[in-house]
């Protein structure tokens, strides 16, 4: 067991040359990332931070984001990433429900003020009492630099490694908070253990390496970008490629440019960057992506089509990786053995540690094919919500069952496949329909880039489903033909009675459908007649 300060430490004792970070034409080798974390660290020491303290990161993926979240853990405070694309209210929120006496910013980001939103909301955080911007000097704030500075003077008092003996590695090191589809976000508690051993199971098993380069654009304030990238790369000594806002273009331009061999994304990443490759080639100037050899899709299924030409003309062996916040987040994850049918059918298999079951409603174990919720229980699971005991006990049982929402079945070999949220289930006709199931079909359709079905009222059948269809480039869609495409192949019940032709779906910044959205959007749409009730033609 470790602290995510012990992790970078070791790393740097093996590898003290080898690029941690490189960023826009600029490298950070190990020895000089643990040396500006112990400045950043000496520096919010200086200001007051102590152990158990939040501190909040409100910054794109940058090296700073890296540096203050390593400078953070070191101390013994906790760590609150932030989306950058939140908005005032959702901005108060956090801060106030995490109760956060820092914060990290930048002052702007694709065009929007954060200092502005900042300023409209200060009066009413009673905790926050200093704001560090990675930017220009403004009023009431400090600058990055000058928080490094600071630490720099007062470095050889030794107080940053006593600070750093005094973590636990089961010490609460991260507070992340859920997407909030119902209700307020929940800040799940993470500890430096729960991070860092999630992050080396799952890069070992991509065969991480000292000489592994990791494109990131997935975002920092998530799992996928803190745990699963940060904490992963760092673990072996791979470098970091981090990606503020993601361009198929500029990635490809970067995987060429700097020999990445590990890329993370959700599936329509990996559908835009072979999009793009494929215009390369056509137009005579083709991508080198022959570095590629491994990395993680995530976030949504993969249709079979794209999983084929990840492997094949990308020469990326990648993996499926399932999960949740609570979880640290992966759960479960595909093999670089498993087939390609493995891969867009199921999740793979749980990682080493990691004990999981399916459950009926009472939680009692069902049988093997059987549909259940899936559960968990293992090092993977979070300490609880913060100022939440109820709710964690709602979703944690005394055993230590982390219950996911998730519906899923399991195969004797141990292969999950995930049906849909429990919430998200129609009923339809008194018969269960799960999205996820029509969803995979659909992405069969060869006009189809994209799909998201969700389900509204029906007065005769009680709910039918709906679905939303993104056309491939140059592609049109007429709603009809994609209810004739599923009419004698999925079950009538499951046939879609509406579809609306979209140019893009609702989408968290991790790659997230918010489909609770897609509800409120449909319900609208048919209740207003915008939508109309379609069958299947005769044959």
């Amino acid at each position: 067991m470790r602290t995510l300060s012990e992790v970078l430490s070791e790393t740097t004792t093996a590898f003290p040359e080898r690029n941690a970070i490189v960023h826009q034409g600029k490298t950070i080798c190990y020895r000089q990332l643990d040396e500006r974390v112990d400045r950043l660290a000496r520096g919010l020491i200086e200001l007051g931070v102590s152990k158990g303290e939040k501190v909040a990161l409100w910054m794109p993926n940058m090296p700073e984001w890296v540096i203050a979240y390593f400078a953070i853990a070191r101390i013994g405070a906790v760590v609150v990433p932030m989306n950058t694309r939140y908005k005032p209210h959702e901005v108060s929120y956090i801060l106030q429900n995490s109760e956060a006496t820092t914060l990290f910013m930048v002052d702007t980001f694709v065009g929007i003020d954060y200092r502005e939103m900042l300023g409209k909301i200060r009066g009413t955080l009673p905790f926050l009492k200093h704001v560090i911007v990675c930017g220009q000097e403004g009023s009431n704030t400090y600058t990055f630099d000058e928080i490094t500075g600071l630490g720099e003077t007062h470095l050889s008092d030794g107080k940053v490694a006593e600070h750093a003996t005094r973590c636990n590695p089961n010490d609460n090191v991260f507070i992340l908070y859920t997407s909030g589809t119902t209700g307020n976000p929940k800040g799940a508690m993470l500890s430096h253990h729960n991070i860092a051993e999630n992050a080396r199971q799952v890069t070992k098993l991509l065969h991480t390496s000292e000489q592994d380069i990791f494109l990131l654009a997935v975002p920092f304030f998530h799992c996928f970008g803190c745990v699963m990238g940060i904490m992963g790369a760092i673990t072996w000594g791979a470098s970091i490629v981090p990606v503020a806002v993601f361009k198929a273009k500029e990635a490809l331009k970067l995987i060429e440019q700097e020999r990445v061999s590990i890329i993370y994304g959700v599936p329509t990443m990996f559908v835009l960057n072979l999009e793009e490759y494929h215009k390369g080639k056509e137009d005579g100037s083709a991508y080198a992506v022959s570095s590629l050899r491994s990395g993680i899709m995530a976030g949504a299924p993969c249709p079979t089509k794209v999983m084929n030409a990840v492997i094949r003309e990308l020469h990326c062996n990648t993996s499926i990786a399932y999960g949740l916040t609570e979880a640290s987040p992966v759960i479960t994850m595909t093999r670089f053995d498993d087939s390609v049918k493995r891969r867009v059918e199921t999740v793979g298999r749980a990682l080493p540690g990691i004990e999981i079951e399916i459950v009926d409603d009472d939680r009692q174990p069902l049988r093997i094919g059987e549909t259940g919720e899936l559960t968990c229980r293992g090092y993977n699971v979070m300490l609880g919500y913060y100022k939440m005991p109820d709710k964690t006990m709602q979703v944690i049982d005394g055993e230590g069952w982390l219950y996911s929402g998730d519906l899923a079945t399991m195969d004797k070999e141990g292969y999950v496949k995930i049906v849909g949220r429990k919430k998200d289930m129609l009923i339809t006709g008194g018969f269960n329909v799960y999205p996820a199931e029509i969803e995979e079909y659909l992405f069969t359709y060869p006009k189809a880039q994209n799909v998201s079905v969700v389900g509204v009222d029906d007065n005769v059948m009680g709910e039918v489903a709906v679905a939303y269809v993104i056309p491939r480039s140059g592609a049109t869609i007429n709603p009809q033909e994609i209810v004739d495409f599923c009419a004698g192949k999925i079950a009538n019940f499951k046939v879609p009675r509406y579809v609306a032709i979209v140019d893009h779906l609702p989408m968290t910044q991790s790659g997230k459908i918010q489909k609770f959205l897609l509800r409120e959007k449909a319900e609208q749409l048919v209740s207003s007649g915008m939508l109309t009730k379609l069958s299947p033609r005769r044959r």
